[in-house]
């Protein structure tokens, strides 16, 4: 008898979504305390602190909503087999049109243009409740136009590539998406970002010079220095650096330099961020996420050619795209431990960005910074311990402000 591969993957996924919901009710119950967190107390004014609970716990009542929606619906699609009913149907659509269905890569692109506005890419996004409806749509749109020029040069090169096989199918795999991901990590701010968002020159004067002070004391190659229209979309605050090698970018959000007071604090974010450099985050994360992916790949190159595989999932027939999807799904368990890994990296890279910025001076700079931005993003305030051990990426402010303090006692 073959081992039911979807039924498993369903009982993941319910078990994922139950104790994720668990951990979500353990955070809507922390944010119905009425009390600010000790470390927060005479920081948080009482009106700012009653603004970002009524957010909150707004905003939590929705996610519930939504991600029930999203088990219901996601469970329902394997289980009722849409999948193959839809490759099916897209088979039958590419004979509609003139097209020969027998050409995979044909019929292939006819399913995924019909699965596009379904993808988790699509459904992840932010529920327009949470911002302007108008620009919700159009960002969609514009997604979606950006994934019609991308997405068919991707998956056919993927055909391709698994239809010739080999030896090294694992590898080529690979290296032809670290070749593309290097590509669009050099396309995206240059020619995809602009159609989302406004990108100008920080003018000249005082904040600019303490930035390339800063970048130059770091020996960090600035070339280029902007500032971006995030306040169009949402109050959030932050700052980045882009590039490679000799030609680096930093962008600064809007929302940050109007939420900060005085230059020092929007220094001390960047010397946050120039830690992350400094210290090498980005590239210790680009790297172990390229070890997962090729792992990832050598286990599809053996799970590709399994019947048992395909047919738990309803196909008759094994698609180099319907592999991939199903291999995915079959190891929804290890990816999960996987995301819970990196973001246990990810937590730790930023107390040590903090403790780098503390280092270099900034460190009152950056507590009044971290305490202004958590106030003009309404971000929560009080953080169950497990909801954020298991599911943030980044430490709530109390332990970010509590690791600060914790640092100038070992110095004293």
């Amino acid at each position: 008898m073959a081992f039911p591969y979807m039924e498993a993957v369903i009982v993941f996924m319910i078990f994922k979504y139950i104790f994720e919901s668990y951990l979500d009710m353990r955070q809507h119950a922390a944010l119905k305390w009425r009390t600010l967190p000790q470390t927060l107390e005479g920081v948080i004014s009482q009106e700012n602190f009653e603004k970002s609970r009524a957010y909150s716990l707004d905003k939590s009542h929705f996610y519930f909503l939504w991600e029930l929606v999203a088990i219901l619906m996601n469970s329902a699609i394997l289980f009722f087999r849409v999948l193959p009913w839809f490759w099916k149907k897209s088979g039958e659509f590419v004979v509609l049109v003139g097209l020969n269905a027998e050409n995979e890569i044909i019929h292939t692109l006819a399913f995924w243009a019909g699965c596009m506005f379904w993808s988790e890419d699509i459904c992840d996004r932010v529920p327009p409740r949470f911002q302007q409806i108008w620009l919700f749509f159009r960002d969609s749109f514009k997604g979606i136009g950006v994934a019609v020029v991308r997405g068919p040069l991707i998956v056919s090169a993927i055909i391709i590539i698994v239809q010739k096989g080999g030896p090294y199918l694992a590898i080529n795999l690979w290296a032809s998406q670290f070749v593309l991901s290097l590509v669009w990590m050099t396309l995206y701010p240059i020619l995809i970002a602009p159609l989302f968002n406004k990108f100008t020159p920080l003018p000249d004067g005082d904040l600019r010079e303490k930035i390339e002070n800063l970048a130059s004391s770091l020996e960090f190659p600035l070339k280029k220095l902007f500032v971006v229209d995030g306040s169009t979309r949402s109050s959030h605050s932050n700052a980045y650096m882009y590039g490679f090698f000799k030609n680096k970018r930093i962008v600064l959000y809007d929302t940050l330099i109007q939420q900060c007071e005085n230059d020092e604090e929007i220094v001390a974010v960047i010397a946050h961020e120039l830690g992350h450099w400094k210290l090498n985050h980005t590239m210790y994360t680009f790297i172990a996420v390229q070890i997962l992916t090729f792992l990832q790949f050598g286990g599809y190159t053996l799970a590709r050619n399994s019947s048992d595989l395909f047919q738990s999932f309803g196909f008759d027939t094994q698609p180099v795209l319907i592999g991939i999807i199903i291999f995915k799904h079959t190891i929804i368990p290890l990816r999960y431990l996987e995301s819970f890994a990196l973001n246990l990296v990810r937590r730790s890279f930023e107390f040590q960005a903090d403790a780098f910025a503390k280092n270099l001076g900034h460190a009152l700079a950056l507590r009044d910074a971290l305490v202004k931005l958590q106030e003009e993003n309404l971000s929560a305030m009080n953080t169950d311990p497990w909801y954020s051990f298991f599911l943030c990426s980044h430490p709530p402010l109390v332990e970010r402000l509590a690791a600060l303090d914790e640092l100038d006692k070992k110095e004293d």
